[in-house]
């Protein structure tokens, strides 16, 4: 595993343009661009939102839209506070060319209840072109099961903010419910199913459970009525879920497409501080063939992962979250590359 940028404050999300740059948020409000390996000194967009250590709040997800190169087009979630509330948003931000700097264009969703934690905050596109959006049901559980609101859900929308037509539920973002804080989405390839992995509870209530989850269109997932294997009627258990004696804390997730690990699903894990590797049984989308666990306690809190153009895996640290132990270097973006 090389590091390939190092001093970056907290990142949360990266993702890449075709043309070879990574685009990296950092929670307290700022984006940074990595060309050629380098970590550019000029910031490509600083925002301002609601961030406070030792939480999880702050500037989160970030996905470039499939057309970047010729729209400029990017998509952030964060936090801001409005009348002493904490509250999320996802705007569209566009690139000014040639300043290779980012401009707000538009709010796409706000005014979703928010917290100091359980934010959700993962962004991402996925293959049907739709803009997908995490929310954690920030502290409110009864919410992670109320229809009418977005917390506790992972919410569908088209890319300029409307509403697509086949949601599950009529004129409603949500595409599932019953989700506690879910943090990482990734598509399987060729069957285009979608995966997500999700924090369980912890303290008094049951630590551990945390959860990867085979997403379906209107399903209920269980929080906070189930957890871990137990069982609900009209609610979903999950693929994999962690123990009580074991926590994972999962962040990004992907799936990788070449390679040894071909057709794997990966995640990140922050109290775990470890890279996951979960090989689903072809057979059976919901059985899992074999799990491991690699890089634990090597680098640290392990937020994001993503495959690059080039076939590598791309690992955020995430150890001056307050949460962590700062290595020198913290925070870095790592490679893993294979063979």
């Amino acid at each position: 595993m090389a590091t390939i940028a190092k001093g970056l404050d907290t990142p949360w999300a990266i993702d890449f343009a075709l043309d070879g740059r990574a685009f990296v948020t950092e929670r307290p409000g700022r984006i940074r661009v990595l060309r050629d390996d380098q970590l550019l000194p000029e910031l490509w967009a600083t925002m301002t939102v609601h961030e406070s250590d030792g939480r999880e709040s702050g500037l989160l997800g970030l996905a470039l839209d499939p057309q970047f190169a010729t729209n400029g087009y990017l998509y952030v979630a964060h936090t801001y506070r409005s009348d002493n509330k904490v509250l999320n948003r996802i705007v569209r931000m566009r690139e000014e060319r040639p300043a290779n700097r980012g401009v707000l264009d538009r709010v796409l969703m706000e005014d979703v209840v928010g917290n100091e934690n359980h934010d959700g905050g993962r962004v991402k596109i996925g293959p049907d072109s739709r803009l997908y959006w995490t929310m954690g049901d920030a502290f409110y559980q009864a919410l992670a099961q109320d229809p009418t609101s977005p917390n506790g859900k992972i919410m569908r929308l088209n890319r300029d903010g409307t509403i697509p037509g086949d949601n599950p539920f009529p004129n409603s973002p949500v595409y599932s419910l019953g989700h506690r804080n879910p943090q990482g989405l990734a598509w399987q390839p060729v069957s285009r199913r979608l995966y997500a992995t999700e924090h369980g509870p912890s303290g008094g209530q049951g630590s551990g459970m945390d959860e990867v989850n085979l997403i379906e269109p209107g399903k209920n997932y269980g929080w906070p009525t189930i957890k871990g294997d137990e069982t609900r009627a009209g609610m979903v258990t999950p693929v994999r879920h962690s123990t009580s004696a074991v926590t994972w804390a999962p962040g990004g997730a992907t799936f990788v497409t070449r390679g040894p690990w071909q057709d794997n699903l990966v995640f990140t894990g922050l109290r775990g501080e470890a890279l996951y590797r979960l090989v689903l049984d072809p057979a059976d989308p919901r059985k899992v063939a074999s799990f491991e666990t690699h890089f634990a306690r090597q680098y640290g809190r392990l937020r994001d992962v993503v495959e690059g153009p080039d076939g590598a895996l791309y690992i955020l640290t995430s150890n001056r979250d307050g949460r962590g132990t700062p290595h020198p270097d913290d925070d870095r973006v790592l490679r893993l590359t294979f063979g």
